[in-house]
């Protein structure tokens, strides 16, 4: 069964402990109702919770609000990752604002609105499990990091997370758009739904109507079964298509058709099938350019194009390099059994001034390497140099099996183009999607 939470409630009234019980059992897990705050630390250890809704005053005759700003401090101390719903029956703004400045996810005033308190314990709880935990990424997580433009860009993340407003997410390969949209749904009203990723750019034209929209049994050759398309798998989800931008002009007008009228047709079916899914679409390209080409429908772009976030180049966010390469450095020196590995100091300003042309994805590869290749504790500039992308010798380059050359061929234009895939499959005379089987096939 899907995790829903765990739900801290701490208030001295037992009335209201029943009530908010009752009110929010549907949507949680587990619940602990608890009249004196002295039990906070010892249900922090045992449960866990992810959001605690922690009332203001306890003793009689006392409503300063101070024990509920205590406690908000010893919860934040003992358990930094849980969100807090400040609860009180005096309509205090400056305690209120008081309260947020020192962490607080949100306010309630008593008597509370059956409504507004679902709604604020549920964004407290999207916002809980949508933080990126201490340690590395798994491909899904997202490390915010500390540059102006991540903050930046985490402010409008949260803020539009909450609606249903389709996202357009653009920036250069191997920055995390990916990690994004999965951010994004993570905090998102529909989070315990699924989330769909669909990679654009390997769907050939032939498939890609039964790929997102489904089949019926006999619809063509080796239909032998109903299937049902990505559209509908994510269901009361997210649907994220990513390189949306890959898509020929042809396929563009089917998606808007379904986006437009939120419903799909299954191959073999003529029967409009109605679905509910949040649309987060992610590009590489400038798809303003390949409107004004003709190579992408405008009206497509207006429909994925309600909110648009730009993920920064690693380069432009220089102050998360280092910190994300620990991240890295602690996944692979656990993998590779050298648990103690740190990085020099020359190695960390190393790390810092390269260019990182291939962005988060060439930062973790290059990590990986340095830790095989390490031989003591510390990582040196040496160990970081030789995992630098660099072009094959004319000499190794005529060496090797016929897929060895290929592979350093398709490597050599990656770099040559920054990493465009478009560009390098006409660099090399073949088509995007050859060009995705092959980088798929020698992991590059």
């Amino acid at each position: 069964m899907e995790r829903k939470g765990t739900l801290l409630v701490a208030d001295d009234n037992k009335s209201i402990l029943t009530s908010v019980k009752l009110l929010m059992e549907s949507d949680f897990d587990k619940i602990i109702t608890i009249s004196n705050p002295a039990s906070i630390p010892e249900v922090l250890r045992e449960w866990k919770p992810d959001v605690v809704l922690l009332d203001m005053n306890y003793r009689s005759g006392i409503n300063n609000g101070n024990e509920g700003l205590f406690w908000l401090s010893e919860i934040r101390r003992l358990k930094p990752g849980t969100e807090v719903v400040l609860f009180t029956a005096y309509a205090d703004i400056e305690l209120a604002v008081k309260g947020i400045q020192d962490g607080a996810a949100d306010f309630i005033v008593k008597p509370f609105d059956n409504d507004v308190m679902k709604e604020k314990l549920l964004s407290a709880y999207r916002k809980s499990i949508g933080k990126p935990q201490k340690g590395i990424q798994d491909g899904k997580s997202m490390y915010w990091g500390e540059s102006s433009r991540m903050k930046t860009l985490r402010g409008i993340a949260e803020k539009v997370a909450s609606t249903d407003a389709n996202i357009l997410i653009t920036g250069e390969n191997g920055t995390g758009k990916e990690m994004l949209a999965h951010a994004i749904h993570s905090m998102s009203m529909r989070s315990r739904g699924p989330m769909v990723t669909v990679d654009m750019g390997a769907i050939t034209e032939t498939l890609f109507e039964s790929e997102l929209f489904g089949h019926v049994k006999g619809a063509f050759t080796d239909a032998k079964s109903d299937r049902e398309g990505k559209f509908q798998a994510a269901e009361g989800g997210t649907l994220f298509l990513d390189e949306i931008g890959n898509l020929s002009y042809s396929l563009q007008a089917k998606l808007l058709t379904a986006i437009q009228g939120k419903s799909i047709v299954r191959v073999g079916d003529n029967t409009p099938i109605p679905v509910d899914v949040r649309l987060i679409c992610a590009t590489n390209k400038n798809l303003d350019e390949m409107v004004e080409q003709g190579l992408f429908r405008e009206d497509l772009l207006y429909r994925i194009n309600t909110i648009r976030l730009e993920m920064p180049a690693l380069r432009d966010r220089k102050e998360d390099i280092v910190p994300l390469a620990g991240l890295f450095l602690k996944k692979y020196g656990d993998l590779y059994g050298k648990k103690q590995l740190r990085f020099s100091e020359e190695a960390a300003g190393k790390l810092e001034s390269r260019a990182w042309q291939g962005n988060v994805r060439e930062l973790e590869h290059a990590v990986e390497k340095a830790v095989i290749l390490s031989d003591g504790d510390t990582i040196t500039p040496e160990e970081i140099e030789s995992t630098g992308r660099r072009q094959a010798t004319a000499a190794e380059s005529a060496s090797g099996t016929l897929e060895e050359m290929e592979c350093r061929m398709i490597r050599k234009a990656m770099d040559e183009c920054a990493g465009n895939l478009s560009h390098v499959a006409s660099k090399l005379g073949i088509t995007r999607q050859t060009l995705y089987n092959k980088i798929k096939k020698y992991g590059l």
